[in-house]
């Protein structure tokens, strides 16, 4: 089991790796020169192998959760991130959303964790879904009232707008289903079965908020019944920085391929956002297909690979993983 939270940290940090040089890079520039391996320089001017703030914010998360659960910390070490003190691949952050970068500055002005992040309707970037997998390990064994709850606490230190919550729900509920060693099938229709009872048991937000997620979960709108996510064609995935836009297009990028590999190759040539859907479709990609799965030239041009290796183990023995 230790192997999955490697996996699942690996997975998101070699997934955003892939997907940084290419970032803002249009579908159709990708798909005359698509994203194969590793890259040096492009976008960012960075070494292959050079992960973003993407994977910068789950090890932090990672590393505060290692101390138990403490909100105060974990928005301690995004500020020290930020500040270029820790978990930056070559002692300089060069990559960082808006929501995000505002989140932080209140969080150095003293402000409540929870209420660092923005919580307008133009504040669902993808910012808190593209780091929250590690909390996967943290929450796995609470009842669901209370893993909303913790989720909602974490991902509303820089994004707290009921849309990007819920995103970030959906997510590590899905994840939770694979982690229990479901088929990834079987694992969707669990988590859409037990998000939407969640919901109609919970009024934790309009049906006008839950009907935007109609696409993932499967939800009628109106006397219509609509395609699975699936099933959709390419043209049909969005892959922007919106939050809506980044689960669906990793959702869609790990139900459409059969290894670790497809899954975020495939994610990061949808183009735009590359390193986040990059990252996103990895997390739960890497604990599917397991940390064999990744391929080893990968994993070993990874920047800091022995300290994000070292991370895990100590995650792993703190959640009861080993």
């Amino acid at each position: 089991m230790k192997n999955k939270v490697k996996a699942g940290i690996m997975g998101v940090c070699i997934g955003d790796a892939l997907g940084v040089p290419v970032e803002f890079r249009s579908r159709e520039q990708l798909k005359r020169s698509p994203v194969t391996k590793m890259r040096a320089l492009g976008t960012h001017h960075q070494p292959a192998g050079t992960w973003s703030d993407d994977g910068s914010l789950t090890l932090c998360l990672a590393d505060s959760l290692c101390n138990g659960y403490n909100l105060e910390n974990m928005a301690l070490k995004f500020l020290q991130w930020y500040n270029a003190e820790i978990w930056t691949p070559h002692g300089k952050v060069f990559d960082i959303g808006i929501a995000t970068s505002q989140a932080i500055y209140r969080i150095g002005k003293g402000v409540s964790p929870t209420l660092c992040g923005g919580n307008s309707e133009f504040d669902n970037g993808n910012g808190s879904l593209m780091r929250i997998m590690p909390l996967l390990f943290y929450i796995k064994d609470f009842p669901i009232e209370k893993r909303f709850d913790i989720i909602k606490e974490v991902s509303s230190i820089t994004h707290g707008h009921i849309r990007a919550i819920l995103a970030c729900f959906i997510y590590l509920e899905f994840a939770l289903e694979i982690l229990k060693g479901k088929d990834k099938w079987e694992a969707y229709r669990m988590m859409q079965k037990t998000v939407r009872e969640f919901l109609d048991c919970n009024p934790i937000c309009s049906q006008n908020e839950m009907d935007k997620f109609h696409r993932i979960l499967e939800l009628k709108i109106g006397e219509y019944d609509l395609a699975s996510l699936h099933t959709l064609q390419e043209e049909e995935i969005s892959s922007s920085g919106y939050v809506l836009h980044s689960l669906e297009a990793s959702l869609w990028c790990f139900l459409n391929s059969e290894s670790y590999s497809e899954a975020v190759l495939k994610a990061v040539n949808l183009g735009e956002d590359t390193d986040t859907t990059g990252a996103i479709t990895g997390g739960i990609a890497g604990i599917y297909y397991g940390y064999e799965n990744i391929p080893e030239e990968w994993i070993s041009e990874l920047v800091r690979k022995d300290d994000i290796e070292a991370l895990c183990e100590k995650l792993a023995k703190k959640t009861g993983q080993h």
